[in-house]
């Protein structure tokens, strides 16, 4: 499947590329909601240890994830200048460079996890992450290949395979959580049991799916290469740091949240997943944005750009206002979908009305990242990730730590920290795509 993104409708492309994605997503974060409840039904330890160990194993996924941004963005342009022949390089090499990633990667978490779980200083729930964790540090190396082989997908215009495959294992880790924790009662690291044959199956699927493209030309005719190498990661780092600084900023948030004790733990990781059932779709428009934005920087069709990300934001701006009102209107009714504790479902709540507003700005940081990956721009994104995620978080929840601020005023800042964010990154991007048409 290959859809040349340079010609027609460019509301048309949107829609047809997001609409998978976003099922698919919705799916993945129903795959999430669904450990979420069964963790909620083992104790409220298992609730904060899985988020706990959400925001920490993000850190190790994220880098995968930014790396295979890249190739979506190096085969999309290659599609755009029609060289299949480096195409066929890129998905080759690119497969290579994720195996080698993904042994890095392991080891550098399976050295780090401890320290980053002892720093909260909260022993009540310690022995219920690491039951977690671990197994999901050793395989690891399913998430990332997955996020590579979707990514080559993503750049022919296939995002239906990715929302077929996360449509089948969400249903399946129903299934699996169900025998694993109330027939066999293996605790914990049930979830992670599930999780991991979940991901097995999703590798082989979309493996055969790549094997299926026009740009697979089968293993023998792999050639290492490289410049290729080297450009996936001057394009991968940067979005690379920028997940890794949000799955680092998810983890500086829960530090600060520790002191209110598990339940504002529990209630933060719930909260998050609620948020991110309504950020799917946003996430489903940055896919759409990158793969139609690479393709036309590669035919030097640079008209189609900024008319693509007016669009794009119209549509996020319009799915955020969805979002903001279900999360004023349904906030306790929503988080007692996954919890029965009461506490828990008023934090929660609290979270997604305060710290929910930040989805319009949300819009605009995925928009116009994904547009300056698009025309290979994205060195901006580090330092923006830096401030975002690292500097102002430490900055702003450190100073209303030390004033003995509440948790209302953590998510207030969360808000400010997000928005200031999105203004610069618009006043950014509007300025290279004045460029780009001179």
């Amino acid at each position: 499947m290959h859809i040349d993104l340079t010609r027609g409708v460019i509301k048309e492309h949107i829609i047809k590329l997001a609409v998978p994605a976003v099922i698919g997503y919705f799916f993945h974060t129903m795959f999430n909601v669904t450990d979420t409840i069964f963790a909620g039904m083992i104790s409220t330890q298992a609730l904060a240890a899985l988020s706990l160990s959400g925001s920490i194993f993000f850190m190790v996924l994220a880098i995968g994830i930014g790396m295979s941004e890249a190739v979506t963005s190096l085969v999309g342009n290659a599609f755009g200048k029609k060289d299949i022949k480096k195409a066929e390089q890129i998905v080759l090499n690119s497969l290579v460079f994720a195996i080698i990633l993904s042994i890095f990667l392991i080891i550098i978490g399976l050295f780090g996890v401890p320290y980053l779980v002892v720093a909260l200083g909260d022993p009540s729930y310690v022995a219920e992450t690491y039951e977690y964790i671990n197994p999901i540090l050793y395989g690891s190396f399913l998430f990332i290949v997955a996020f590579f082989l979707n990514a080559i997908l993503n750049a022919t215009g296939d995002t239906i395979s990715f929302r077929n495959i996360l449509i089948f294992t969400a249903i399946l880790n129903v299934f699996l959580d169900y025998i694993f924790i109330i027939e066999f009662q293996l605790g914990v690291s049930a979830i992670a049991y599930a999780t991991l044959i979940s991901e097995g199956i999703t590798v082989l699927y979309l493996f055969y799916k790549v094997r299926r493209t026009k740009i697979w030309c089968g293993c023998s005719k792999l050639k290492l290469n490289i410049d290729i190498m080297k450009e996936l990661l001057k394009q991968g780092f940067p979005p690379s740091i920028n997940m890794f600084m949000m799955a680092f900023g998810m983890y500086i948030i829960t530090y600060f949240v520790a002191p209110f004790g598990k339940e504002a733990v529990g209630a933060f990781g719930i909260g998050m997943r609620i948020e991110q059932i309504f950020l799917m779709p946003v996430v489903g428009i940055n896919i759409a944005v990158l793969s139609i934005i690479s393709q036309n920087n590669g035919a030097k069709t640079f008209s189609r750009i900024p008319e693509t990300v007016k669009l794009a934001i119209a549509y996020g701006w319009m799915i955020s206002t969805l979002g903001v009102a279900s999360f004023f209107i349904f906030g306790e009714f929503l988080a007692s979908l996954m919890t029965s504790d009461p506490l828990v479902i008023k934090q929660a709540a609290l979270y997604l009305r305060i710290a929910g507003l930040a989805s319009y700005g949300f819009v605009v940081i995925f928009v116009y990242i994904g547009m300056l990956q698009g025309i290979a721009k994205p060195a901006v994104i580090f330092p923006v990730s830096v401030y975002r995620q690292l500097i102002a978080p430490i900055i702003v929840f450190s100073a209303l730590s030390y004033f003995n601020f509440g948790i209302f005023s953590m998510w207030v800042g969360l808000d400010l920290i997000i928005f200031s964010s999105a203004l610069y990154l618009w006043w950014y991007g509007e300025k290279k795509l004045k460029l780009l048409s001179h």
